[in-house]
């Protein structure tokens, strides 16, 4: 298993903007193949107004191989990506491929 970390760099003042992107764009990221762990904005209680993450997971290297092929033609990405980058809400993107570390069993006594 393999996770997508993707870290946006966002307008502080567009999170509407983005949120709606972010619930809007899981259609498509399901219908390619991910599994959603979850995205997050911001808070005005602790840490920078201007990030926001995704987490999207995927049984290989090669499931997320497809997945980008087919989100890259799905005509609902392309159509959310298009309204994003209208508003100028987006900054940037930043993915990392990350694999989560399962605990280990407990010790028997």
């Amino acid at each position: 298993m393999i996770t997508l970390f993707l870290r946006y760099t966002i307008h502080p003042n567009k999170l509407s903007d983005i949120a709606k992107y972010s619930a809007d764009e899981q259609i498509p990221i399901r219908e390619s193949g991910g599994e959603i762990l979850g995205y997050f904005m911001p808070t005005d209680f602790a840490g920078a107004t201007n990030e926001a993450f995704g987490l999207i997971d995927f049984p290989s290297l090669a499931e997320y191989g497809v997945y980008r092929a087919k989100l890259a033609v799905h005509p609902l990405h392309k159509k959310y990506v298009a309204v994003v980058e209208r508003t100028g809400a987006l900054l940037s993107i930043q993915r990392s491929l990350i694999q989560r570390v399962e605990s280990s069993p407990e010790p028997k006594s």
